[in-house]
């Protein structure tokens, strides 16, 4: 197979970047995205040339660090898949590929496709753990959960933190990734002791580093490669409007003593 690739280069995050085409022969059906962007490297070394940066690591659709936008849709035209996952087979032969870093504040880019999204992990440093001490592994396995929750709380931590929702909305809005952060600690025992300042601070921590709000288009569920639902940000909106409602209160008490 062969493809007109356009790719946003960038030396650095203070030189301005823009799409330069490749072509590339040759291409396996089977490849996947990556082994064809690791030939284009190869013959852009051979030739002297200055190969592409992306971020990649597992290759195995669990890490979230393959994070493009291809052809406008953040992982690409295959949903319910990262950008590692993808193979060329789900291309057309002959068709140009436009290929981008995430597009957002909070993610500056680096280097051509790289994008610093360690704002997510400041995110997560904000609140999203448990502090409090639930014992060991066995003694935790023997606190009841009820099935639907625990199946929720499965669901909610099947993300990847790659950042596509954030990709997806255009508001450049993390919501979703919040949401599901929240939902799978909230939904267990372990993590409910701590769940108002969890949702406080983490969402706190999203304002502060420019995200957005919630677009409500769904696009961010449309695009999860994982498929992680906006119910939870529905479930984050409740805890944090709880939240925000119980710390009125009792400074409410407070001041009246």
């Amino acid at each position: 197979m062969n493809f007109t690739l356009k790719i946003w280069r960038q030396k650095n995050a203070e030189a301005k970047g823009g799409m330069v085409s490749y072509e590339v022969s040759g291409i396996s059906s089977d490849s996947s995205f990556f082994e064809m962007l690791d030939i284009l490297n190869q013959q852009l070394i051979e030739s002297g040339g200055d190969p592409v940066s992306f971020d990649h690591d597992c290759r195995e659709g669990i890490c979230g660090t393959c994070s493009l936008y291809i052809n406008g849709r953040p992982h690409g035209p295959v949903k319910g898949v990262t950008t590692c996952q993808l193979h060329m087979r789900s291309f057309r032969d002959g068709e140009t590929i436009h290929i981008e870093p995430w597009r957002a504040k909070a993610f500056p880019v680096i280097r051509d496709l790289i994008v610093d999204r360690s704002a997510f992990d400041k995110v997560i440093q904000a609140g999203g753990y448990v502090s409090v001490n639930s014992g060991g592994v066995p003694d935790a396995n023997t606190i009841p959960v009820e099935k639907s929750k625990s199946d929720s709380a499965f669901d909610a931590a099947a993300c990847i933190g790659c950042g596509a929702c954030v990709a997806a909305c255009s508001n450049a809005a993390a919501m979703l990734f919040i949401g599901a952060k929240v939902s799978h600690l909230a939904l267990l025992p372990q993590g409910r002791v701590e769940a108002e300042k969890r949702v406080q601070k983490m969402v706190a921590c999203m304002d502060q580093l420019g995200f957005g709000n919630c677009s409500n288009t769904y696009a961010c569920e449309a695009e999860c490669p994982k498929g992680i639902s906006v119910v939870n940000i529905a479930r984050m909106n409740r805890g944090f409007l709880k939240a925000k409602l119980m710390a009125d209160k009792a400074k409410e008490i407070r001041d009246s003593m």
